[in-house]
């Protein structure tokens, strides 16, 4: 935490992040999600944290997070475990090359580009809805695809901080059939490992907030279970239409955080 920008302690401090991992959580469950897109802007603007902390804060929350969502869809068999693995594999090879490429992709290009993906996703999902009954079926195929797709995830994250379930997630029901519910499952445990990882290099140059942390999760804790059930009752349909309106507030902030990064001529 910065010296310029301390975070009191006080009841209304611990308020706010019960009310941030109680939202986070939420949609966790509901849309396979970390929760990171909301703890972060949720951190930096009622919790006045810095980009930095806030992002290492809200990995260090998704561990606790992701795992009692994976629990409540592993109940009704919505993982694929194997899939996930290799998912989280690629991903953290993913991210080392995003962080070397970095510093030589302006970030308004970036930016750009992740917003014009978030876009043709929002169109795909009123296009294609996933059967419940589908599955995920090891093939050499399908093992091909999980890499890719868990490279250019972790490629997304190491190069702009975002990645899990709003790449995973429509990647594994657009692109490959997959049932909605096991997309999600899925994209949860992927994302345990690569969180445990980041949250341990982020440690290590003190850029997680662990109390902090510890109450987002908890809370968010007490939701998730909530979000993954309200995902089993609801039509695929509707469940596409609630992940199109999240994926346009994504994609709105991120299109505003183009705009003003992008270099004005004349």
């Amino acid at each position: 935490m910065t010296e310029e920008t301390p975070v009191r302690r006080g009841p209304r401090a611990v308020f706010g992040f019960i009310a941030i991992g109680l939202s986070a959580g939420l949609l966790s469950g509901l849309f396979g999600v970390g929760g990171g897109t909301v703890i972060v802007p949720l951190l930096v603007l009622m919790m006045r944290f810095d980009q930095r902390l806030a992002a290492g804060t809200s990995l260090a929350a998704i561990v606790p997070t992701a795992a009692v969502g994976v629990i409540s869809y592993a109940l009704s068999g919505s993982v694929a475990w194997i899939p996930a693995l290799i998912l989280a594999a690629a991903a953290v090879v993913g991210a080392q090359i995003g962080t070397r490429l970095l510093p030589r992709i302006p970030q308004w290009v970036l930016l750009w580009l992740f917003a014009g993906f978030i876009a043709v996703v929002i169109v795909s999902l009123f296009v294609i809805v996933p059967s419940r009954d589908a599955s995920l079926e090891l093939t050499v195929v399908t093992v091909l695809a999980l890499i890719g797709i868990g490279l250019f995830t972790g490629l997304l994250a190491g190069l702009i901080g975002v990645g899990g379930g709003v790449i995973i997630v429509p990647a594994l029901m657009l692109g490959m059939g997959t049932s909605d519910l096991i997309a999600k499952g899925t994209s949860l445990l992927m994302m345990i490992p690569t969180a445990l990882s980041g949250t341990i290099g982020n440690l290590r140059h003190r850029n997680v907030d662990l109390a902090a942390a510890a109450m987002i999760g908890v809370s968010a804790c007490t939701m998730t279970a909530l979000g993954a059930w309200i995902a089993t009752m609801i039509d695929p349909l509707l469940g596409n239409i609630l992940f199109a309106v999240y994926l346009v507030v994504i994609g709105t902030q991120m299109a505003i955080k183009a705009l003003r990064a992008t270099p004005r001529r004349g």
